[in-house]
């Protein structure tokens, strides 16, 4: 298996064909952005915690009978995966009040919520990944009715999944945000990645913030947010999810 060009550079990692056409390898960086691009900036071996991480709970769910692009790690910031194209869906699932949907419900952020919340949003930069419903995303082509109905409900599952392994590892699961793509043979199957990047985790006992929501907090990075409690240790808490990932 040969590594070729690169297919494409998002704000995490980088996308390479390879001399298998039902074969990408990703390489994870450790550039990190918040706030839709407007604060940038980097976190020491974010790369290599991610691509680990990742494909240890690729790995746990495929067991689970949840489909995924995954195939194996290949080095320290790399991993082969199968070929797919991503539905430009980000598909979100809160089961704690965090983040934006506190700014825009009003809710008080730590709130348990009654029932686990779906989202979409419409993965665009330009129009800042705004939130849309079914009826957008069928109406502009993003995905067929049938499509979200597979989406959603691998989506639950992988909720209930992912809840109670992070659970025994001592961390409330607050939210995430997962991407699906289709396979040459027309499967749809999880992408991207599962890490701190793209998931908001508690210390159950301490409701300590084991993700990156200590460098959108951080106000080393940024100005203007003397509003907003430093967090600070960002690559610390990688590297203590990571350690609970692996134990």
């Amino acid at each position: 298996m040969e590594k070729l060009e690169q297919l494409y550079e998002g704000k995490a990692k980088k996308v390479y064909k390879t001399d298998r056409p039902d074969e990408f390898i990703i390489e994870y960086k450790d550039d990190a952005t918040a706030f839709n691009g407007e604060k940038k900036g980097s976190i020491g071996g974010k790369g290599v915690i991610n691509n680990k991480m990742t494909g240890v709970i690729f790995t746990m769910l495929e067991e689970k009978g949840i489909p995924t692009h995954f195939i194996k790690v290949l080095s320290e910031k790399e991993q082969l995966v199968k070929a797919v194209t991503i539905f430009p869906l980000e598909v979100i699932i809160r089961n704690t009040a965090a983040g934006s949907i506190c700014k825009r419900l009003g809710l008080e952020e730590g709130l348990k919520l009654k029932s686990p919340i779906f989202e979409f949003c419409y993965k665009n930069d330009d129009f800042g990944d705004p939130v849309i419903n079914d009826y957008h995303a069928i109406a502009m082509e993003l995905a067929t009715a049938e499509e979200i109905e597979v989406i959603r409900e691998m989506t639950f599952k992988i909720n209930d999944i992912l809840k109670a392994y992070f659970l025994e590892k001592g961390i409330n699961l607050v939210d995430f945000k997962i991407e699906f793509g289709k396979t040459n043979d027309g499967q749809i199957v999880l992408a991207d990645e599962i890490s701190p990047d793209t998931c908001r985790f508690w210390d159950v006992e301490t409701n300590e913030k084991l993700d990156k929501d200590r460098f959108r907090r951080n106000l080393g990075h940024i100005e203007d947010l003397g509003h907003i409690e430093d967090l600070g240790h960002i690559e610390e808490a990688y590297e203590e999810m990571l350690k609970r990932v692996q134990a």
